[in-house]
């Protein structure tokens, strides 16, 4: 079983950044795909970003190309999602998700990842 938690939500004015963090238990933490997704009240669950296992590859939504990163540190079983420029649009339950069944082309339908966080909620204010 694979735990995943998730911290560094708040509240942040736009233009602002926040830095979201994601503990993972395993100890095959360097074997998964990590992602993050976000879902608003009443919306569908959005993908954000998604690293390879390796960290060599990252994948972004459009709505966040450019603001935000995402990086990894396998030697701390954790992966990172940097948000600038934050948007009020960007309020959101944010989501950490892995993908530990080996490699799929899909990297940002929700259904791809098979452990999820119990989320954090980050606020941007206008």
């Amino acid at each position: 079983q694979v735990h995943l938690v998730e911290s560094g939500g708040g509240f942040v004015q736009a233009g602002g950044s926040l830095r979201l963090s994601c503990a993972t238990s395993g100890r095959t933490f360097s074997s998964y795909r990590m992602g993050w997704f976000r879902q608003a009240p009443g919306k569908e669950r959005e993908f954000v970003a998604a690293i390879s296992s390796s960290g060599n590859s990252t994948y972004f939504g459009d709505s966040v190309k450019g603001r935000f990163t995402i990086s990894r540190d396998n030697a701390k079983n954790t992966v990172y999602l940097q948000m600038n420029s934050l948007k009020p649009d960007d309020t959101a339950v944010y989501y950490c998700a892995a993908r530990s069944r080996g490699y799929s082309a899909d990297y940002s339908s929700p259904r791809q990842y098979n452990y999820w966080g119990q989320g954090t909620q980050v606020t941007v204010s206008s």
